[in-house]
């Protein structure tokens, strides 16, 4: 089958290429893709040369010849979709050539790198709902002369544009107004765009390059959220009341802690264990070059310090989580200390009330039945006198009880050290006397 190519493209472009699902961009062999195939799910595909230029190609899965290779890229929607409506998704746009087991090992949760069908796959994708900001999902199946990749999302910089489309290219002049918005999107990227990407001239350029894109996406997510931690400190500094108890209600903090955990335990400690031993499978390949080993290594490095960083966000929101705890108990002693005072001033009140509103009329000791006792209220009050004293006892007697004990002992210890100093004493005079030997 002729490739369907357009005009070739320089070394040195950047941008970004979204082409929606077509008639003409699907598999021409299963048109009734068409029919389950959402509008969202987006494809591009390049051809190599092998000279720094690419050319944009039709969605026809094909091997590159001689120093040619080609590159399939799939995005799967951020939305709710089951982990089998993806697999599906991508049997109808990757089927036929490849077998079932090539998808299942693209699709699948979780870490794994390893040869399938004679085709090195590698992928790290974490497990979660689909349509969440940190969950990421990263698969490649790489072969000497094609690598297909799939992803979750849009992974920024991953494709290749003209010049002419990248904004960091332009020189703005005096008074240009750039929207806040996108001022904000630039500040948080941590790389270039598309169109300053590097065209790779091997297969290895070109895995190193996907490499690269996913480490940056996660270094924009911690920036972002570092960026987000710094704006609630500075709000938390001059906030009030109200500010303080709306974060404590929408569980702001133990959220983001969440989110951190979940980056740091499943996204990067995913790809700790995945880049490794993707660069030694591939370092026993003839066309992975030498230099493409050398940026695996530093790309593992900077995995390995984005999740010390990502370890220092968390400890930061922590701390933050702590002082807001620690105003949230300060408040309600603030509110048991008023509710403290309230009863101190109205509990004299109930007593009084308490005492001469109470009807002794058929309590022994009254003098209701017996005119002869005529102190029975008074009998009453020395009662609940002697029960309160009872029940202080009752309360003070350990207390009490290992006082008494304690001064037992001392007066115990110094009883007998007096007894010991005075026979010490006796039997050194008579010692000296005697001018003989002290018995040990």
């Amino acid at each position: 089958m002729e490739l369907a190519r357009e005009e070739p493209i320089a070394n040195g472009d950047v941008g970004e290429i979204d082409r929606e699902p077509t008639v003409d961009s699907l598999p021409h062999e299963n048109p009734a893709a068409l029919a389950r195939l959402p509008r969202m799910v987006r494809q591009k595909a390049y051809i190599f040369d092998g000279h720094g230029n690419y050319y944009n190609k039709e969605w026809v899965i094909t091997e590159g010849t001689g120093q040619e290779f080609c590159w399939y890229h799939v995005e799967l929607p951020r939305s709710n979709q089951k982990l089998t409506s993806s697999a599906q998704w991508l049997i109808d746009l990757l089927c036929p050539p490849l077998k079932l087991q090539d998808i299942l090992s693209l699709v699948s949760n979780g870490p794994f790198c390893g040869f399938v069908d004679g085709a090195l796959v590698f992928r790290v994708n974490s497990s979660g709902t689909p349509s969440s900001n940190f969950t990421f999902r990263l698969a490649a199946r790489v072969t000497e002369n094609s690598v297909i990749t799939v992803s979750l999302g849009h992974i920024p910089r991953v494709g290749f544009s003209p010049t002419s489309q990248s904004l960091l290219s332009e020189i703005p002049t005096a008074g240009t107004l750039i929207k806040e918005h996108v001022l904000e999107f630039l500040l948080t990227m941590n790389h270039s765009e598309e169109a300053d990407n590097p065209v790779p001239k091997t297969v290895s350029n070109l895995v190193v390059h996907i490499l690269d894109t996913h480490v940056d996406h996660l270094q924009d997510t911690v920036t972002k959220l570092e960026m987000e931690l710094e704006a609630v400190e500075l709000d938390m500094d001059k906030g009030s009341f109200a500010l303080k108890k709306q974060m404590l209600d929408d569980r702001r903090f133990p959220k983001m802690h969440l989110n951190l955990q979940r980056l740091l335990q499943v996204v990067i400690a995913h790809g700790e264990q995945v880049l490794p031993r993707v660069k030694e499978k591939c370092s026993t390949k003839g066309w992975f070059a030498s230099q493409d080993i050398n940026a695996s290594e530093e790309l593992i490095g900077r995995l390995r310090r984005l999740k010390e960083n990502v370890g220092f966000i968390a400890n930061r929101v922590t701390a933050i989580q702590a002082g807001l705890d620690s105003w949230q108990a300060e408040q309600i002693n603030r509110k048991l200390y008023y509710l403290s005072f309230l009863s101190i001033v109205f509990l004299p009140l109930s007593i009084i009330t308490g005492v001469f509103g109470m009807n002794v009329g058929g309590v022994p000791w009254t003098g209701q039945d017996d005119p002869e006792l005529e102190d029975g209220f008074q009998n009453v009050i020395l009662l609940c006198l002697g029960m309160l004293l009872l029940v202080l006892l009752c309360f003070l007697f350990p207390s009490a009880w290992a006082s008494f004990a304690s001064w037992r002992q001392r007066i115990g210890m110094k009883r007998s050290w007096s007894i010991n100093r005075k026979s010490f004493l006796k039997r050194t005079i008579g010692l000296q006397e005697r001018k003989g030997y002290l018995r040990i």
